[in-house]
């Protein structure tokens, strides 16, 4: 047999790095050893975990190559695809290949555990040896020897002995009381007057050999504990403990098919058209416009084929109602996967996924690593969602790895959404994506009608409050007709910018036109692209009053304000604080479809997703908040969270009306989101990317440096800005470094950098021996990253 080496990516926290190192197969375990697998090595004077990336027929010339130490797998955990999509991410992310790799299994495989072995089909003499008779043993490599694990490789392979996994402190394997049906009880007889024994020994004679819960044993006969124990004794029954999944709970109501109107059915045409190659949809409806059930239709067809479906919704507060949906639907054939779920619901899901027990994965951002075998679509909801991106490292995005999976398995991928990032839209017109485009409201419902008030003038004529004589007027008129409103308090800014009350004016740098962040502690606005910094204005520049406020509220004060206007209502407040518990989401949005509120109050979570019949009035109490962000992104998520939460509204056959509260009623993505216009503001918006050099136009890259000492930070960051611009070609726009708007988390400083180019290739090599370079200064205390396209630069 020729001798194989293997290529390990090895773990270790510092001078980490995306290259294999080369190690030697002990020969006891040539043909145990599989691409995928976890191994141990010796690395510098320790042993690492590492993962197996290839085998390969000769070792590096003229270095001393070490055998690796243990296999800790007997089947690969990571598949082709997978260790392929980790190398692509490695590059596209600038983060090493291990912590992708991490970051694809579950947790499971990353905490303490124990692998049990079971004898499934081994010989007697075998199963002497490997097992000492026992039906199973727990996997401890170190008490067999490398004979012994080659053998149990090869039995693995064959299906002749079955591992599980039984993990500690994180997620264990479940398991509840089961009785096997003994088969040799012919004639057993009881006594005529033990009736439950009778009915019991009638269920066994007719079950013979098969396995049944204790749970449903009771449920079908109605024993007692003490009939079974009885049983047992008398060797009618066999107790065993069984594995019990764990499952999420659903609330789900009867499946029921829509029917499609003229423009849905052409766009579920077009994507069954391409079922058997990859091909990116941009489904770009209305809100209310029936997107979810082309999605679904689609992955009957694909289901029917006998193909998976993945469906990627962008956070767990839609999660509760998109699976309620997909499992009326697809029962037990969904699986469900989000941070929201229990260490032990999370492992058991996936573990169902992998055996191939679940066809359609409904989950947010990490689910898009879930291990789904042959895809035939996959959904991406909402894609314009920032939250598909991860904010730490890796720092990948959901839409990004879903379009990879697509082409890899020649799959279709429909990227939905009322409101498209202007990077999606643009590759539409571009042909990259194909445009699918729903402009009706599905069935009877019409679109809301949207007012705007002008908050200048309220703060003029009255005392400041958070609603208009409008808004007022609206609620009590939906409490008395019985009809419900939702109150979107946009929190996403923070009370750290400035804002002219006459005129809505807010101060921004001469450089990037962007908003400028407050600093009280300097008294002073800056940029955090460029570094401008001014002080703070007495006197507004653009209409010359004193009215130069902070702007910001919070939930609390506007739900006591709520009471006191409407005492009578029954009011849901809806934010990170009330949410915190496992489940409540899900239940108080249950709560409030069931009418046991009148108003629901909420942070931007409750913008989409969300259909209520009842609902009849949204009202956006401060849409200026996400104006006032220090981001080229500003405009663009202004206009889509307003366009989103309006959509709650008038869902079914009653009209809904929005009401949007504003100190900036003139500004374009106002204007365009009270029209829903979605077209006109893609048409202004990329005018105005295109005149400040922003994306699409321009790639750009954040270089974050943070250190528990400021001035390091600083130094550092200057350093690498300096080597850059020596470096990167003359048309690259280096701004900073400076401040992030947020300099200061957990006893860090923070510092950032900001590229602006158009061409990758030239970029992207230097920013790849920037990222190994910093591995030397992170002894010192100095962390450098770096986020291709960053979705916020707070």
């Amino acid at each position: 047999m020729t001798e194989l080496y293997a290529q390990i990516i090895v773990d270790v926290p510092t001078m980490q790095t995306n290259q294999p190192y080369t190690y030697a197969i002990p020969a006891s375990l040539r043909e145990a050893v599989q691409v995928g697998m976890r191994v141990v090595v010796p690395f510098g004077g320790r042993t690492v975990l590492g993962f197996v990336v290839a085998l390969v027929p000769n070792a590096p010339v003229d270095v001393a190559v070490k055998p690796l130490a243990e296999l800790l797998d007997l089947a690969p955990v990571l598949n082709d695809e997978a260790l392929a999509l980790s190398e692509f991410l490695a590059a596209q992310t600038f983060a090493f290949r291990i912590s992708i790799l991490q970051t694809m299994l579950p947790n499971a495989l990353k905490a303490n555990y124990e692998k049990i072995i079971r004898a499934v089909d081994v010989e007697p003499a075998i199963a002497e040896r490997l097992f000492f008779n026992l039906p199973e043993r727990v996997f401890v490599p170190s008490e067999w020897s490398e004979d012994d694990l080659a053998l149990l490789a090869k039995l693995r392979r064959q299906g002749k002995v079955d591992v599980q996994i039984a993990v500690h402190d994180k997620a264990k394997i479940k398991t509840q009381r089961a009785y096997e049906m003994a088969v040799d009880i012919a004639d057993a007889t009881v006594s005529k007057r033990a009736v439950k024994q009778q009915q019991l020994l009638a269920f066994v004679k007719v079950h013979a050999g098969e396995t049944w819960t204790e749970a449903d044993l009771h449920a079908i006969l109605e024993v007692s504990d003490a009939t079974l124990k009885q049983a047992v004794a008398k060797q009618w029954l066999i107790e065993h403990d069984v594995e019990k999944l764990r499952r999420p709970k659903t609330d789900v109501e009867v499946a029921k098919v829509h029917t499609l109107n003229d423009e849905q059915q052409r766009a579920l045409a077009a994507i069954s058209g391409r079922f058997d190659q990859f091909q990116p949809f941009l489904l770009k409806g209305i809100t209310g416009s029936g997107k979810t059930e082309v999605y679904l239709q689609a992955a009957q067809q694909v289901i029917a084929a006998g193909r998976s479906v993945l469906f990627l919704v962008p956070e767990i507060a839609l999660t509760p109602q998109m699976v309620n949906r997909v499992t009326a639907r697809f029962g037990d054939q969904v699986a469900v996967l989000h941070s929201g779920l229990s260490d032990g619901e999370r492992y058991d899901e996936w573990r169902r996924i992998e055996r191939g027990d679940a066809k359609i994965v409904v989950g947010a951002r990490s689910a898009v690593f879930a291990p789904l075998a042959d895809i035939g679509l996959i959904i991406v909801d909402e894609e314009h969602e920032t939250t598909y991106k991860q904010s730490d490292n890796p720092r990948y995005h959901a839409r990004d790895v879903a379009l990879w999976r697509g082409e890899f398995h020649q799959a279709p991928v429909i990227l939905g959404s009322a409101t498209p990032s202007l990077e999606s839209r643009a590759r539409a017109q571009k042909g990259v994506y194909q445009l699918l485009e729903l402009t009706q409201r599905a069935g009877e419902a019409q679109l809301p009608v949207v007012d705007v008030i002008d908050l200048r003038h309220e703060m003029a004529n009255g005392p400041e409050t958070s609603f208009s004589t409008a808004l007022r007027e609206k609620i009590q008129q939906r409490l008395e007709r019985d009809e419900q409103s939702v109150l979107m308090l946009n929190r996403r800014g923070f009370s750290s910018f400035v804002m002219c009350r006459d005129c809505g004016f807010v101060p921004r740098d001469p450089n990037c036109n962007l908003a400028m962040t407050l600093h009280m502690d300097s008294h002073s606005l800056k940029c955090h692209y460029c570094g401008h910094e001014e002080a703070i204005p007495s006197v507004c520049a653009n209409c010359g009053s004193r009215e130069i406020r902070y702007y910001g509220t919070g939930t609390e004060k506007v739900e006591a304000e709520l009471k006191e206007l409407f005492p009578e209502a029954r009011v849901l407040r809806l934010d990170q604080d009330t949410t915190r518990k496992k489940g409540s989401m899900a239940t108080k949005l249950a709560d409030f479809g069931a009418k046991k509120y009148d108003i629901l109050l909420g942070t931007q979570m409750i913008a989409k997703g969300l259909d209520f019949p009842d609902v009849t009035l949204v009202g956006v109490l401060n849409a200026d908040t996400a104006l006032g962000l220090p981001d080229f992104h500003a405009s663009e998520r202004t206009f889509q969270l307003l366009t989103q939460v309006a959509g709650r509204a008038g869902r079914a056959t009653k009209q809904g009306e929005v009401v949007i509260q504003t100190f900036n009623p003139d500004h374009y993505a106002i204007q365009l989101a009270q029209k829903q216009d979605y077209d006109d503001f893609y048409l202004q918006e990329m005018q105005m990317r295109k005149f400040g050099q922003y994306a699409p136009f321009f790639y750009t890259v954040q270089i974050q440096a943070s250190h528990a000492d400021e001035n390091q930070a600083a130094v550092q960051l200057a350093k690498a800005a300096a080597w850059l611009r020596k470096h990167l070609p003359a048309d690259v726009v280096v701004l900073g470094p400076s401040a992030k708007p947020i300099a200061k988390m957990r006893n860090r400083y923070y510092y950032q950098l900001i590229l602006k180019y158009k061409d990758a290739t030239t970029v992207d090599k230097w920013l790849a021996i920037l990222q190994d370079n910093a591995q030397k200064a992170a002894k010192n205390g100095l962390q450098l990253s770096i986020d291709r396209e960053p979705v916020n630069f707070m």
